[in-house]
């Protein structure tokens, strides 16, 4: 009963959790479209983000905790788009609808943020960090640095030049 009885049998790649949650935020909508309740949308985005962060492969971490703010604005405006359509004034009715609803999914937002961030802090997030900082510290140094700040450009470089022969002289 090792660490690998405790590996959940799924994984996904960044992409794929963050495809999970844009897809429950969605369904969310329509659901509480359907049962006129608020708060499903922002419980479907939580327990979507939550659960990718479960799921996802430990070298992904980086790139899913930044991706929840994210997938909540897209999905907000993907739903208040089709909604604006069908006003007289599409701008002011977007501008509206996702005033009102980025305002009201707050909380879910904050939520579903701090609890990928801190699953994924549970999970090796650490690693990740440092060894972007040592991938980042070894590619500085391999990059060679000029000894002369500013290189001077040649005589004549921005005249223009012709090229070729000029038509008619075949």
């Amino acid at each position: 009963m090792g660490e690998k009885s405790r590996r959940p049998a799924v994984r996904l790649t960044a992409r794929g959790a963050i495809a999970l949650a844009l897809v429950a935020t969605l369904a969310g909508y329509v659901l509480a479209a359907v049962f006129d309740v608020g708060h499903l949308v922002g419980a479907a985005f939580v327990l979507a983000s939550a659960l990718g962060a479960l799921l996802v492969n430990r070298r992904e971490l980086l790139s899913l905790v930044v991706t929840p703010p994210l997938v909540f604005f897209c999905a907000t405006l993907f739903v208040e788009l089709g909604r604006a359509f069908g006003s007289v004034s599409v701008v002011q009715s977007l501008a509206l609808g996702l005033y009102t609803s980025m305002t009201r999914g707050a909380p879910w937002l904050f939520a579903g943020s701090a609890i990928v961030l801190g699953v994924a802090w549970r999970r090796g997030l650490r690693d990740n960090v440092r060894e972007l900082r040592e991938e980042l510290k070894a590619d500085a140094a391999e990059v060679p640095r000029p000894r002369q700040p500013f290189v001077p450009e040649p005589e004549g470089y921005f005249e223009p030049k012709v090229y070729g022969t000029p038509r008619g002289e075949d």
